[in-house]
């Protein structure tokens, strides 16, 4: 657990004690912080009954408190602790902003922080492992594994490696990171901003804490992420500027988990960051063949009879599913959720690699309808009869690619869930060999 005398003495009204909150708990109490706490779930409450006060800080006088620190999954833009803790006179901060004023208290060490769109979780944890076999201490966090402040402090030289979400940016205000990173950013995540330009800028804001001595990659070729190149250029706010886009890197046929064209597009960005850490190619090209990826992402679940199972349940919207599509020439689409958006143009430069499509959830129908002048389309609704459907029709070199384009809410609980589904779908055809059947006519 991370203490720091940063908070010693001072006081915090805790608002959420889900995952990083409880750490956030933990952390300030161990520190010697007063805290107050609250959640809507009362177990959770309960659980922090002996570390804080427990009271509902929009019915508190939070005036003598130094801040609000709210889940990230607390949209500010609509929930009444904004106007709350604005009038009481108080900052509302997050977990990663605790970090950073934490910072001054421990071992020296370094900061990569990663924001974008798309490529996030696998960026981060691809970076981790290739500091992680340079033989430096590291950790990771933020948006992906156990939260930082849960964290034991890095001995000496060590290098955190933070995945921040435009929310937790919005939440941060003084993280100087060594290194930081955007990959990419295309629309999402609408419902908490005012427009799109807006959730540009909240990801852009990582560089506006940048030291001018300190290095700010940018990976992605899209519009925004571009103006954001050229704004921080013109500024002169960072003098290190690496434009990861232009960057060739080959030998991609030997990482087996990182492949397709966005994972060169995330591998390239992490040898740019190890490389401005120090880590030499003699280092980080045996990782990039080492690194096993993440659950849910690009996630190579299974080969049965020469056809291959991935799950890309992760892929959320049809800007990281297009990408997924490039990475196979022959594919069994199985996609479909509930929409972000009301097309598939990010994914219709890879149509040409489609077996055929098997839509299922909410978007299927509509789905159904966009895919149907370009390929097959089977409209399935549920997971379990497109995986057998898939399979059926699929060949020895084909993939069975699980690349939804879609949130899962209306069918999962979250997209972990649905890739879970995925797996169990999968190992029931292998089981009951129903691989290739559908010429035999077993499965239509």
């Amino acid at each position: 657990m991370m203490r720091s005398s940063a908070f010693a003495n001072k006081s915090y009204a805790i608002l959420g004690l889900a995952r990083s909150g409880m750490a956030t708990l933990d952390a300030l109490h161990a520190s010697g912080a007063r805290i107050l706490a609250w959640d809507a779930r009362e177990d959770l409450r309960e659980a922090a009954n002996d570390k804080a006060i427990i009271a509902d800080p929009l019915e508190a006088d939070l005036s003598d408190y130094d801040a609000v620190v709210v889940s990230p999954g607390v949209p500010l833009n609509t929930h009444p602790i904004r106007d709350k803790a604005a009038d009481d006179g108080v900052p509302i901060v997050g977990d990663i902003e605790l970090f950073a004023q934490a910072r001054r208290s421990l071992p020296p060490h370094r900061v990569v922080g990663i924001t974008g769109t798309n490529g996030k979780s696998t960026t981060t944890a691809l970076l981790h492992h290739i500091i992680q076999s340079a033989a430096l201490p590291t950790h990771m966090g933020g948006n992906i594994g156990v939260p930082i402040l849960s964290q034991e402090p890095l001995a000496a030289g060590g290098v955190y490696v933070l995945e921040l979400s435009s929310y937790q940016i919005d939440l941060t205000h003084s993280l100087d990171c060594d290194v930081a990173m955007l990959l990419n950013i295309s629309p999402d995540h609408l419902d908490r901003y005012d427009s799109y330009d807006a959730y540009a800028a909240a990801k852009v804001r990582l560089f506006d804490m940048m030291g001018a001595d300190h290095v700010a990659i940018f990976g992605g070729a899209d519009e925004k992420t571009q103006l954001a190149l050229q704004f921080i250029r013109a500024e002169g706010r960072v003098q290190n500027i690496v434009d990861s886009s232009s960057i060739l890197l080959e030998g991609q046929a030997e990482w087996p988990s990182l492949q397709g064209p966005h994972n060169l597009q995330n591998a390239i960005a992490a040898v740019a960051a190890a490389e401005a850490l120090g880590i030499q190619e003699h280092q980080w090209r045996p990782a990039l063949e080492s690194f096993k990826g993440l659950p849910h992402r690009m996630e190579l679940m299974a080969e049965a009879d020469g056809v291959l199972f991935v799950n890309d349940s992760k892929a959320t919207n049809p800007a990281s599913t297009g990408p997924a599509l490039g990475a196979y020439p022959k594919i069994h689409w199985i996609l479909g959720g509930l929409p972000k958006s009301d097309d598939l143009k990010e994914c219709e430069p890879y149509f040409g690699n489609v077996v055929q499509a098997y839509t299922i959830g909410d978007a299927g129908p509509v789905f159904g309808e966009l895919l149907a002048p370009h390929m097959p389309v089977d409209p399935c609704e549920m997971m379990l009869t497109a995986v057998q459907h898939a399979a059926a029709n699929a060949k020895p070199g084909e993939v069975v690619l699980l690349s939804p384009a879609c949130a899962s809410f209306d069918q999962f609980k979250d997209f972990e869930a649905r890739g879970e589904c995925f797996r169990c779908a999968v190992d029931s055809v292998i089981e009951n060999n129903l691989i290739g059947t559908a010429s035999g006519g077993s499965i239509v």
